[in-house]
């Protein structure tokens, strides 16, 4: 869609140029607070122009004629600029930093240099990369999605983090996230109506929480202005709060003093207490994964085995879904060939299906098993059956951890 440059935008454009010469753009800063303890944990960087007699124009005013051409990228540079001024100004004070994120339009795509000009202007503030967080909207990502995701794979791997913005705006895909290596989603203030007392929303939100939390990603929950918003989300488990509820944008001297703070005032309420059962089950599983790194659950009825996470275990080789049979195989293959036929008999489906017909609740070996790297490890594996109400099939969930 080609857009149209009226009289009336080049005057206002002009405007805009003159104002970035003068120094009239300010970054204002919307802090993000940890849902749970109530710290001031990283922020948003949003343009303002303030004009001499201090009159400030909200972005609403300028920002669209600014997208109509590239001079939205100048703002866009002048606003990380005006960041790394800042946090580089606090470090050289030995005051505390926290991450800030800048928002990107999708007209950087077709800079083919942004790469080198994003990694060039935080390195000549001498800045930790982890602290400039590029946030680009959803809509910008699905509308370029292929060029947009080879650019967030590359600036990730220079150490950047990346945010999903607006996400559940009415463009979401699943297959967004899936493919995109950012690693923050900012879910858009438009799921949070009312007092989030919606059934449907609730489900959705639920969900959205459900598999950002499976995917590791940090969420961040934009425009909570309610306490009733608050205490849903969480139970969610939603790890960032952005909203008026907490604090408006403001500016860098008042920022500055909020940072200092690090908590907000009268955030006492009791995380056992408030946590629901949802976000104390991702804890649940968090607590799991950190001493049984792969776990696998498995069909013994049906042949079939799916691997939920291998993450940092020794031995990754192994398909992540597939049949029991050949689950078996493959784990012998990697184990020290003196353990093989143990390992082949005792979890064979046959001694399994026994073992759980004679009333056992868990089968368990230590064997030597070969990692990634060449070296045998010792390996504890243990099999509980568990029982689906649903179905009479015999089902195995197995917890593998590294024996040092």
């Amino acid at each position: 869609m080609i857009s149209v440059i009226t009289e009336q935008d080049e005057i206002q454009m002009q405007k805009i140029e003159t104002a970035l010469e003068n120094f009239e753009f300010k970054a204002f800063y919307q802090p993000q607070y940890d849902s749970v303890t109530g710290r001031l944990v990283s922020a948003e960087a949003l343009a303002r122009w303030i004009k001499p007699d201090g009159t400030i124009i909200p972005p609403n005013k300028f920002i669209p004629i600014a997208e109509k051409t590239n001079l939205i990228l100048k703002i866009d540079w002048y606003i990380l600029n005006e960041v790394c001024k800042f946090l580089k100004k606090r470090r050289d004070e030995k005051n505390r930093c926290v991450p800030i994120a800048v928002n990107f339009s999708r007209k950087h795509i077709n800079e083919s240099n942004f790469k080198k000009r994003l990694c060039k202007i935080v390195d000549s503030y001498n800045l930790p990369r982890e602290f400039i967080e590029v946030e680009l909207t959803e809509s910008a990502i699905m509308r370029d999605s292929e060029a947009i995701i080879k650019i967030v794979s590359e600036i990730r791997n220079e150490g950047f983090n990346v945010a999903i913005d607006d996400f559940g705006s009415g463009l979401s895909s699943l297959s967004l996230v899936k493919d995109i290596s950012a690693n923050v989603l900012k879910i858009d203030r438009s799921l949070l109506s009312g007092n989030c007392e919606n059934e449907k929303e609730r489900i959705v939100l639920e969900s959205i929480f459900t598999f950002a939390h499976r995917l590791k990603l940090t969420t961040i929950a934009e425009g909570v202005e309610t306490r009733e918003q608050l205490g849903f989300l969480r139970t969610c488990d939603c790890r960032l709060i952005q909203g008026f509820l907490f604090a408006k944008p403001m500016s860098e001297k008042e920022f500055g003093e909020a940072c200092s703070q690090r908590v907000i005032n009268e955030y006492k309420e009791d995380i056992l207490i408030t946590q629901a059962p949802a976000s104390t089950t991702n804890l649940l599983i968090e607590a799991v994964f950190t001493k049984f790194p792969l776990v696998i659950m498995s069909n013994i009825t049906r042949n079939s085995y799916y691997m939920i996470t291998y993450e940092n275990f020794s031995a990754t080789s192994c398909p992540s879904t597939g049949a029991f049979d050949d689950l078996i195989k493959y784990g012998a293959d990697s184990m020290h060939p003196e353990d093989r036929e143990l390992f082949k008999t005792i979890f064979s489906a046959d001694n399994l299906m026994t073992a759980y017909k004679n009333g056992e609740k868990s089968v368990k070996i230590i064997t030597r098993q070969l990692g990634n790297d060449g070296v045998y490890r010792n390996v504890e594996i243990t099999n509980i059956f568990v029982k689906n109400p649903s179905v009479d099939d015999v089902l195995v969930i197995t917890l593998c951890q590294n024996i040092e």
